[in-house]
């Protein structure tokens, strides 16, 4: 929701806001960055993916796709990782997480895909990063003993270099919108650095390791349930029947996939963070 405010209302270029955002990450959490995780190709890449890649891609699709079908498509990351997890580490799939997977794919194509056989352009960009999120968790699972500040110093000083230099290539204005939009841009941005990714992301990943996955899934499903609700108060989201029962349908896929006897590889992922 606040992304999309800031790339949305207050027009900050989305390149760059990534950028900002994991500098600030990459300062507060300088001090964890070494020694360097090995292999250094694999965290690099796992930094890229889930760093630059994926909120690079997602404020981008933020400009035009609003946060309740936003929060709504992202959900497909869950079933996604499952797949990947199926064809890059050949786990095994079972009839309830097929089920799962096919109702949340079923919803977020009902979201993304318009009347008249046309599809949001903003919601492909959300569910490319999606994957890419996705992708990044797969190979995070094949690293041990990665302390999540670590992990999240590598994210940050992946991200931050090729976000600044795309932004530098292929926007303008960027210090300028930034400007325009004042301290409430700064508020924004401290916050998503620092409470968002620096607090809550390795808050979560010390809560995946002390609880069991059946136990944290069903909450994590407030994330798109809240965003719903606050893009149709705040942003002004149309909430059609389409888009509920999209929503509906990824909702309940996801809750099939991730609240199972074993764990979800994505949990699993967290663990070895």
């Amino acid at each position: 929701m606040l992304s999309k405010v800031v790339v949305g209302a207050w027009h900050v270029p989305p390149l760059f806001f990534a950028a900002a955002r994991f500098a600030i990450v990459l300062a507060a959490t300088l001090p964890w960055l070494w020694p360097m995780p090995r292999p250094a190709w694999r965290i690099v890449l796992v930094g890229a993916l889930m760093g630059g890649g994926n909120f690079a891609l997602l404020f981008l699709g933020l400009q035009t796709a609003s946060p309740s079908s936003a929060a709504v498509v992202l959900q497909a990351g869950v079933p996604i990782t499952t797949l990947l997890s199926i064809l890059i580490l050949g786990e095994r799939i079972h009839w309830r997480r097929g089920v799962g997977i096919t109702l949340t794919l079923a919803g977020v194509l009902l979201v993304v895909w318009r009347p008249g056989f046309a599809v949001s352009a903003g919601l492909l960009l959300v569910l490319s990063a999606a994957f890419a999120g996705s992708l990044g968790a797969i190979l995070m699972k094949q690293m041990e003993h990665v302390a999540p500040l670590r992990f999240q110093a590598w994210v940050g000083l992946t991200a931050v270099v090729p976000l600044s230099l795309a932004s530098a290539l292929f926007e303008h204005d960027q210090w300028t919108a930034s400007v325009a939009a004042g301290w409430p841009f700064v508020a924004s941005l401290l916050f998503s650095a620092l409470i968002v990714s620096v607090c809550a992301h390795t808050l979560y990943y010390g809560l995946i390791a002390r609880y069991e996955a059946t136990l944290l899934a069903p909450l994590t499903l407030m994330t798109p349930l809240t965003t719903i609700g606050l893009g149709v108060l705040i942003t002004g989201d149309r909430l059609d029947l389409r888009m509920i029962a999209g929503a509906v349908l990824a909702l309940i896929g996801v809750l099939i996939v991730a609240v199972r006897p074993s764990r979800a590889p994505i949990v699993e992922a967290q663990e070895h963070a």
